[in-house]
């Protein structure tokens, strides 16, 4: 029998933050939600509130044992960087309380486990999530991004576990 973890992805973000649900099952990845929490209007400090308890309610909802985030680029700037590394934070901050693990990939190692190389558009992560899941209709950007980062991790353990060792950039908080 095989056993169900789920896993909550998260792409991060201080004014849009993708969020996806998935079980898997050995190897077969199943669709449960998906979604986007925006936090676009107020004072910095109210939306990183927002996200914070946007991912607690998520937590507290799906019950997942495992969450799998976006880790922090330098795309437009630093202060851009900065912004999206405070949004990580509240989003990793609210699952303290919960006995979940928090691995983290880089965007680039994403896109090479879903499209098949790491300079993929967002148009490219859509669609091969869509056929990877077999939904019916194109998520949003940011919750594509989620249900990729969700995948990402769910192919990166089912590898760990046949290899018995870590593979990729993956690292556990």
């Amino acid at each position: 029998m095989t056993k169900t973890i789920r896993i909550l992805g998260i792409d991060p973000g201080s004014r849009l933050t993708g969020f996806a649900i998935l079980d898997f099952e050995g190897d077969k990845a199943i669709y449960v939600a998906s979604g986007t929490v925006k936090s676009i209007t107020g004072e910095f400090n109210d939306r990183l509130r927002e996200i914070f308890e946007a991912v607690r309610n998520l937590v507290e909802e799906f019950e997942p044992q495992v969450v799998s985030i976006e880790s922090i680029f330098v795309h437009r700037s630093a202060s851009s960087a900065l912004k999206l590394g405070h949004a990580r934070s509240a989003a990793i901050c609210a699952t303290f309380g919960y006995d979940i693990d928090v691995y983290e990939y880089a965007p680039r190692e994403i896109k090479q486990a879903i499209v098949g190389t790491g300079a993929a558009t967002k148009e490219q992560v859509q669609h091969m999530v869509m056929s990877l899941l077999s939904l019916e209709g194109r998520p949003a950007p940011d919750a594509a991004d989620a249900l990729a980062t969700a995948l990402c991790h769910g192919f990166q353990r089912r590898l760990r576990s046949v290899l018995g060792e870590k593979v990729g950039g993956a690292r556990r908080r």
